[in-house]
């Protein structure tokens, strides 16, 4: 008898993106490996592209080979759906915390510190984490979006207007970055460390000193297993102390970020947002457009600063779909200046009537107004 397959609850890129590119059919994928030194199973999530065609048999026996990776207590027999995982959520104890990066990770730690006791979820891509909450494969996810020493993470401001998550909370996590090598390496002879770009900014002149070229991978943890893998000689990693111990590599330096009050904050994520209240220190987060004029923006940060409310962070991303705007005075109508998104954190609940009045004064002069969330304060210590 030959089995039906339902299609994948991921959304098509190309559908998000009005590109035109040929329609894509998205197939989730789930890997399983298990630690010999940790009891926890972490699963591993990357997204698979099939193009449309007409051989549905192909696309099927895909699907099917995909869905075999699953655990069996996650799967039962048939297509993997929404309607599946979400009635599996009220069987588990544990949530399900997506991060971007794998085993050893700080997205893993500030994952565990926002959810202890938490199923934690490596990703390989930041937009991936997004994709896995939004199709139930997931409970949540908490991803960076600034660092004190860094700045800001431009994709992920970019992906949760992309997207239709909530924010629902934030954690901020001290980052004590660690030069690691296979044992018997020596600094004197490392030529080049691998790390995630933010991290190896972070530590330029520790690395300056050293005279170590530099090459920026997709995370802090994978540039660690990629050198204990290959067992190379002349290569390091910066990463954790953490991976250093789950990858068998050498500790050579200690704290060798720039400044010793090295902080990232994370954004918590989730399908639904949660209920605002004035029990305790809130913020939330709005993203606006606005027309081009004189003093435009001064009125829109005005509708804030006349109710007393506090801005702790204004970020400005050109837009994407239409990044220039031809001026009106101009005869041929050529493209004169940038139309941009500011994204703005305040610290006031949606609760109070005050930041209500706020939005609703910005409301009528912005061209487009959202809000990603209005969330608990971390005042934990870091």
């Amino acid at each position: 008898m030959a089995a039906s397959f339902s299609r994948s609850p991921f959304t098509p890129l190309h559908r998000q993106n009005n590109c035109k590119f040929p329609p894509l059919d998205p197939i989730a994928r789930v890997h399983i490996s298990t630690t010999g030194t940790c009891s926890k199973r972490r699963c591993y999530i990357a997204l698979a592209y099939v193009p449309n065609g007409n051989d549905e048999n192909a696309k099927s026996r895909e699907l099917q080979r995909s869905l075999e990776d699953f655990p069996s207590e996650t799967l039962s027999k048939g297509p993997l759906s929404s309607t599946h995982l979400s009635n599996k959520l009220s069987d588990r104890s544990r949530l399900r915390v997506a991060y971007q990066g794998v085993h050893g990770a700080y997205s893993e730690s500030a994952a565990e510190k926002a959810y202890p006791n938490c199923q934690a979820v490596p990703c390989e891509q930041f937009e991936t984490a997004f994709e896995a909450v939004e199709s139930w494969i997931v409970d949540r996810a908490v991803l960076p979006i600034e660092n004190s020493l860094g700045g800001s993470i431009h994709r992920n401001y970019d992906l949760l207007l992309r997207h239709r998550l909530h924010i629902v909370g934030e954690v901020k996590f001290a980052v004590r970055h660690c030069l690691l090598a296979n044992h018997g390496v020596k600094v004197e002879d490392l030529k080049r460390v691998l790390s995630h770009s933010q991290a190896l900014a972070q530590c330029e002149n520790t690395l300056t000193k050293l005279g170590l070229v530099r090459e920026a991978v997709d995370d802090t943890a994978g540039a660690a297993k990629f050198i204990a893998f290959h067992k190379l000689k002349d290569v390091g990693a910066v990463a954790s102390s953490a991976a250093a111990s789950i990858y068998d590599l050498n500790i050579l330096a200690q704290d060798i970020q720039d400044d010793s009050y090295n902080v990232t904050r994370f954004l918590m994520l989730a399908r639904e947002p949660i209920i605002p209240g004035t029990d305790r220190p809130f913020k939330t987060s709005i993203v606006f457009s606005l027309e081009e004029g004189p003093g435009v923006l001064f009125k829109a940060l005005a509708v804030f600063a006349l109710r007393q409310i506090n801005l702790t962070k204004i970020e400005s991303r050109p837009l994407r779909n239409q990044p220039l705007r031809a001026s009106n005075d101009t005869n041929n109508g050529s493209p004169k200046y940038f139309d941009y998104l500011f994204y703005v954190d305040f610290e006031a609940s949606m609760a109070d009537q005050n930041s209500q009045n706020a939005l609703r004064h910005l409301k009528e002069f912005a061209t487009f107004l959202r809000v990603l969330g209005s969330y608990p304060v971390d005042t934990s210590m870091i």
